[in-house]
């Protein structure tokens, strides 16, 4: 984390991030399957103290600033409220990831556990929560204020 901070990747990173001629929400995309990627080889706490702090920075900069207002930002939201958002979804990423093959280390804990299962099996049988939270992601991308209705309120 030192080496980051005296490299200034996080902020070449946003530099070259903002400079792009793409939008925001097309970026944030291509941040989160980035996450899907990596969490097919990684575990979710080693992906995401690698990543965030390169990444989140930079979101925050696509937004506009960790003290944009809602009107003047790129997601519709002030400065704090994306960060509430940008972290459930990079945490609900994490554990999209947590189910995905071919390592999905879940899943290999469950057959591990029982004797009478394959991987194979248990692979099979997660299949409805891979597509449950492969909807539930797209809907907190497309529907923001689904993850900001209760952080709203204090």
């Amino acid at each position: 984390v030192r080496f980051l901070g005296f490299a200034d990747l996080p902020g070449a990173f946003s530099d070259w991030l903002t400079s792009l001629e793409m939008s925001p929400m097309l970026i944030l995309v291509c941040i989160l399957l980035a996450y899907a990627v990596l969490g097919m080889f990684m575990d979710a706490i080693g992906m995401l103290l690698l990543t965030l702090p390169v990444v989140y920075p930079a979101v925050m900069a696509l937004n506009g600033g960790e003290m944009v207002s809602a009107a003047d930002s790129a997601f519709g939201m002030s400065g704090p409220m994306c960060a509430i958002w940008f972290g459930i979804l990079v945490v609900k990423m994490a554990e999209f990831c947590l189910i995905t093959p071919p390592i999905g280390l879940n899943c290999f804990v469950v057959a591990g556990a029982r004797d009478d299962l394959t991987v194979q099996d248990v692979f099979r049988g997660v299949t409805p929560f891979f597509i449950a939270d492969a909807v539930t992601i797209g809907l907190l991308i497309a529907f923001p204020w689904i993850v900001l209705w209760l952080p709203s309120l204090a």
